[in-house]
């Protein structure tokens, strides 16, 4: 059985840092995509960043380029989400889940973490 269970999350002031960390547990191959994805209540959830473990591809939404790095330790079976320069619009649950790329996007599949929470305020 897949699990996935982040941890990282907080609170922190607008141009703070986090890491968030998926680790993943029960996949049976070396070939799978984790993302990052991320929800605020009422809105729509939002991609925020893939890996890809066979390959290391990585993809971003705009909004993370330059700000976020998504990285992976296989050693660990866990993947990062660096967050650097955070703004108070990255506020939200984070979400890892196995995802699956097409082309230039990403979407999520079917595992999916309990979700951490980041706030950013001053």
């Amino acid at each position: 059985q897949v699990q996935l269970v982040e941890s990282g999350g907080g609170s922190v002031q607008p141009g703070g840092s986090l890491r968030l960390s998926c680790a993943a547990s029960g996949l049976t191959s070396d070939r799978y995509v984790i993302g990052w994805f991320r929800q605020v209540p009422g809105k729509e959830r939002e991609n925020v960043a893939c890996i890809n473990n066979s390959d290391g591809r990585q993809l971003y939404i705009e909004s993370a380029k330059g700000r976020f790095t998504i990285s992976r330790d296989n050693s660990k079976h866990t993947v990062y989400l660096q967050m650097d320069s955070l703004k108070p619009e990255d506020t939200a649950v984070y979400y890892c889940a196995t995802a699956y790329i097409i082309g230039d996007n990403f979407w999520p599949g079917d595992y999916w973490g309990q979700g951490t929470q980041v706030t950013v305020s001053l």
